[in-house]
């Protein structure tokens, strides 16, 4: 007995329910997108692309921007805990998918940027939307490192925006 195979001509009903199939597994990665689930950390400096005026106000001005010297100034005296507190506020991410890890691996976000107060800024780098990035900030958003238990600790006086913009 010989067989003989034919080439396989799928129908359009076939070729219909493997594209939904594909479409609800996809869909779960899809939805994340949608809901900015996927959204990194690129950097200050990719924001000065199209923002310069703001990247070197900030630069120049802002504390903010050479956050990082204070742990470096610190660190000898600090527990392995401590110095991960430290980065929850002197760096960019820290403890977020994408966000800082270390010096060596994540440079980019030691210090605090752009994307510390405005969020991730992948999707707004890809598209240019100024949807795809938190805009308006108020001193709420400022208080996850700026509450008064801090303040007390630390002596300092936080300035809205001081330097930022």
């Amino acid at each position: 007995m010989k067989v003989i195979l034919e080439p396989f001509q799928p129908s359009f009903r076939t070729i219909f329910l493997c594209m939904l199939s594909l479409f609800y597994l996809l869909l779960p990665t899809l939805s994340a997108q949608a809901q900015g689930e996927s959204k990194t950390y690129v950097g200050t400096e990719i924001c000065k692309g199209c923002h310069e005026k703001e990247h070197t106000r900030f630069i120049t001005h802002s504390k903010m921007s050479s956050s990082f010297k204070s742990i470096t100034r610190m660190k000898k005296g600090l527990t392995a805990e401590e110095l991960k507190k430290c980065y929850e506020c002197h760096t960019t991410g820290y403890g977020k998918a994408g966000g800082f890890k270390s010096e060596a691996e994540t440079p980019d976000l030691k210090n605090l940027g752009c994307e510390a107060c405005h969020g991730p800024g992948s999707g707004h780098a890809s598209s240019s939307n100024p949807k795809d990035i938190k805009r308006r900030l108020d001193t709420k958003d400022c208080e996850t490192c700026h509450a008064k238990d801090r303040v007390a600790a630390f002596n300092y006086k936080p300035v809205l925006f001081g330097g930022a913009h």
